[in-house]
C-alpha cells in the first residue's frame, strides 16, 4: 500500500529507508541525504502486508512539472515489482495535482527500469554523489 506521507512518524520511516539505501548501501554521506527540499516536497511511503515500510520517494514542483527524487526500495523488496507500483502511484498523485511533466535524475544502473516505465533520457551522463546519473523525463 502506498500513500502520501501525512505525519512525522511516516516521514521518519521514509528517511529510514533512504538512509538504508543511499547512505548504508551506496555510500552517500549522511549529511547530504536530507536537503532544503524536504519541507516543500510531497513524500510517498509504501508498506508491505505486515505494515512494514518498504519503499519511498518524493516529488516537488520543478519548472513546468515535478521532479521525482529519492526513489528507494529496501533490498529485500527489489525485483518484486514494488518499484513500478511506487512510480505509478507517484505519477497518479502528480497528475491529480495538475502536473503533466515528470523529471528525474536516474542512476545509470536504474535507467532500464525507468525506460520500461516510459521515461526518456535527456543529455549526457553526469556524476552526483560519486554515482553516474542521467536526466530522464516523461509526459503524463
Amino acid at each position: 500500500m502506498f500513500k502520501v506521507v501525512e505525519n512525522h512518524t511516516e516521514l521518519e520511516q521514509a528517511y529510514d529507508i533512504r538512509k538504508k539505501v543511499f547512505v548504508n548501501e551506496q555510500g552517500v554521506p549522511v549529511e547530504n541525504e536530507l536537503d532544503n527540499y524536504e519541507e516543500v516536497a510531497t513524500h510517498i511511503i509504501g508498506y508491505d502486508t505486515d505494515n512494514s515500510p518498504i519503499a519511498t520517494a518524493r516529488f516537488r514542483p520543478f519548472g513546468e512539472g515535478v521532479k521525482i527524487e529519492r526513489v528507494a526500495v529496501i533490498k529485500e523488496q527489489r525485483k518484486s515489482g514494488i518499484g513500478k507500483v511506487l512510480m505509478r502511484f507517484i505519477e497518479q498523485v502528480a497528475q491529480q495535482s495538475g502536473y503533466e511533466k515528470l523529471i528525474l535524475n536516474a542512476q545509470i544502473q536504474a535507467q532500464p527500469f525507468y525506460d520500461n516505465l516510459g521515461y526518456s533520457p535527456i543529455g549526457k551522463i553526469f556524476m552526483e554523489e560519486n554515482i553516474e546519473h542521467i536526466k530522464m523525463t516523461k509526459s503524463l
